[in-house]
């Protein structure tokens, strides 16, 4: 039996992930695919435009054939701790045997060889990272520049690659015996906001647009009731037919969710602790927290003050993130004491497939970690790490449903009652 994964966030589920399924599917020769999914808040320090489950659901209709759920205290972290806890969870599952990520350059050898050069930070790389940091430059910017003078060239820095080369690193780091492939991406670029409109042949042979989930999200996110079907009927060949007649069957009931709609919530929690500060909790630096308390009674909501407070040496989604960890109070102590346990404890299903019962049976065979189906059996199977990691996640959702239900008045959705998503 042959098993691939992905990470993903699926933000929403769009042609371009449907190609990545398929490649992988094909490059890794699989029997069946894993996805490895963000929760309800996503790494770039947002919430999802729809919840979990609906997108755990466009996954599994689409080629996956079981969707866990990646760790809030991840999926809302730097690119190498997202990509540290997802690797961490699939290498403990025991039988998967390649992970598979879209990249802009679509080779593993120049990924492979940044990966080890962040691992071992030889001078070429650290002195210049140094200095570019010194200058004023956020991380993200001075690592890339950093790179450039160690590669003695240009090299690619888009999302899709940074994240490739920390899933190569943490599986180095972790001398996993999971093996790394690469699928070129697609179409628009991760940030392009413009809806693409050149067609192509898909895998399948049906005319396709690859539009980013960037993209997408412009035109479906911050719309109400009933105004917003004219703005989805746009984006009707940029995401497959049945994400498509998902995404209609849930507007105005349960999405589009956007960051504006947790303003009131998160100036809450600042005034809250405004007085003690906010460097305690996760990813954030003095500095910023001593700026947020000298700008809060500049605070209009959430987006305007992420760009309020960005500057050259911080970026947006640097901000963005911080603020969330601030929101889902996820402190920086407890994110030190799950690295320190070896970074995930279980693997909570969202959704399978039935015909993936082989697969489900492989898991718990070889995992070292336990497969969750009911919130109910956790007290059982965990330590009090591992408990207090998934009462963050439970608190992350529940959080996530309260504003669904106050915007569309639609009812509270406890994740002690919400079904596995499962497909025949």
């Amino acid at each position: 039996m042959k098993v691939a994964a992905v990470i993903a966030e699926y933000n929403p589920f769009h042609n371009g992930h449907h190609y990545h399924l398929e490649r992988t599917r094909g490059l890794a020769w699989a029997d069946y695919i894993i996805a490895v999914l963000s929760g309800d808040f996503v790494q770039r320090g947002m919430p999802a435009v729809m919840d979990k489950y609906a997108r755990a659901e466009m996954a599994l209709r689409n080629g996956v054939d079981l969707v866990l759920e990646l760790p809030a205290v991840y999926a809302t972290g730097s690119a190498e701790f997202f990509a540290m806890g997802a690797v961490s969870l699939l290498d403990k599952l025991g039988c998967v045997d390649f992970l598979c990520f879209g990249s802009e350059c679509g080779q593993l050898e120049p990924l492979s060889r940044m990966a080890s050069l962040l691992l071992e930070e030889p001078a070429a790389y650290y002195i210049p990272l140094q200095h570019y940091l010194k200058a004023g430059h956020s991380f993200p910017k001075a690592r890339s520049l950093a790179l450039q003078v160690a590669f003695s060239g240009s090299i690619a820095a888009s999302p899709n690659d940074i994240l490739g080369v920390e899933y190569i690193k943490a599986l180095q780091k972790r001398r996993s015996a999971i093996r790394p492939l690469t699928v070129q991406r697609e179409g628009s670029s991760y940030h392009d906001p413009i809806l693409d409109e050149n067609r192509r042949s898909g895998p399948s042979g049906g005319p396709l647009f690859y539009s980013s989930a960037s993209a997408i999200r412009e035109h479906i996110a911050g719309h109400g009731k009933g105004e917003a079907l004219a703005d989805l009927e746009n984006i009707k060949g940029h995401v497959p037919e049945n994400v498509f007649r998902l995404l209609c069957d849930r507007l105005g009931k349960t999405f589009p969710m956007g960051s504006h709609d947790f303003s009131s919530l998160l100036f809450y929690k600042l005034l809250l602790e405004n007085e003690k500060g906010f460097s305690h909790y996760q990813d954030m630096a003095p500095a910023l927290s001593d700026k947020i308390r000298k700008n809060l009674n500049r605070y209009e909501g959430f987006e305007q003050f992420c760009s309020l407070l960005k500057s050259k040496d911080i970026t947006y989604s640097r901000i963005s993130r911080c603020l969330i960890h601030i929101l889902l109070d996820m402190r920086e102590e407890k994110l030190q004491e799950y690295i320190g346990q070896d970074f995930t404890f279980y693997a909570r299903i969202l959704g399978f497939r039935k015909s993936s019962a082989p697969l489900l049976a492989a898991i718990k065979a070889n995992a070292s970690i336990p497969l969750i189906s009911k919130l109910a059996d956790a007290r059982f199977l965990l330590n009090d790490a591992g408990l207090s990691m998934l009462e963050k996640d439970i608190q992350a959702s529940h959080i996530y449903s309260s504003v669904i239900s106050d915007k569309f008045g639609h009812s509270f959705s406890s994740e002690y009652t919400r079904p596995l998503v499962i497909l025949p």
